[in-house]
């Protein structure tokens, strides 16, 4: 059965692995600790964290992987028959996220422009979850984790490429060298600059009214239909795990700030 990130979070918990550059989830070829954090999120979700047999390693993860991509293009990883996965690694907890080129995503849609022909053939699909995995991270070792859906933060993606078009317009001006963009989504965490590209807030910002989000190593945020979709072995392994507390969290909705969306937010310390 492929992964999912229920059995990552499980798998977390149970090996609290901290160094990014360690050969306990990474080869001796890692040369950047964004690098070190894909890895590692590869390796959460696998259950690979103290494989030392590096070519039983890559199969494992081909077993479950139907895509591994490049830093210019979306997504970094899709699980086979399951969720995209943006890997971020910031080095403070606050500080905002790049995203260069490719504006925040809801979803990952086949017919997406930002994705390559590789990506888009892995599967047969027209639409996947997006799941953004953002680490912080400081002298090579990681000191938080959020795992955040798409859906619970960014907004549809009409709001970007409306954005884009006039971003496109402006770039086109010859009166125009160096511009910003703001608010422009309903949340107001989104920003684009012609030097800098593409950001967006951190979640620690985003859903700052949620409870103690800054007393846990892990928080994992998802809509309450997301988690209902789950295998029942994997909630249950979840719900019956002490070290976790999972609870019922009402989210502003990314499209219309009238309504609030229901969500599981999901915690736990891994970091002793």
């Amino acid at each position: 059965m492929p992964t999912n990130l229920l059995i990552a979070l499980k798998n977390i918990i149970q090996n609290p692995v901290v160094d990014l550059t360690s050969k306990s989830v990474s080869s001796n070829r890692i040369n950047s600790i964004g690098e070190g954090l894909e890895v590692y999120i590869k390796d959460a979700f696998c259950g690979t964290f103290n494989f030392d047999d590096e070519e039983h390693k890559q199969e494992i993860f081909a077993d479950n992987f139907s895509y591994s991509g490049n830093q210019n293009n979306p997504p970094d990883i899709i699980i086979r028959n399951g969720d995209a996965i943006e890997v971020k690694k910031l080095e403070s907890p606050n500080s905002a996220i790049a995203l260069n080129s490719s504006y925040p995503k809801d979803k990952l849609y086949t017919d997406s422009p930002m994705i390559t022909e590789a990506c888009r053939n892995c599967e047969d699909w027209k639409e996947k979850d997006l799941l953004y995995s953002i680490g912080v991270a400081s002298n090579k070792i990681l000191r938080s984790l959020w795992f955040v859906y798409g859906d619970c933060y960014a907004a549809n993606k009409e709001v970007y490429e409306k954005a884009l078009e006039e971003i496109q317009n402006i770039k086109e001006s010859p009166l125009q060298v160096d511009f910003r963009c703001e608010k422009i989504d309903l949340l107001d965490i989104t920003k684009y600059s012609s030097k800098e590209g593409w950001a967006m807030q951190n979640p620690n910002q985003v859903f700052n009214y949620l409870e103690n989000i800054d007393k846990f190593d892990i928080n994992c945020l998802m809509s309450l239909d997301k988690y209902s979709s789950f295998p029942i072995e994997n909630i249950a392994e979840i719900e019956s795990n002490k070290k976790i507390k999972i609870q019922n969290v009402k989210i502003k909705n990314p499209n219309n700030t009238a309504k609030l969306l229901s969500a599981k937010l999901i915690q736990a310390n891994f970091i002793s």
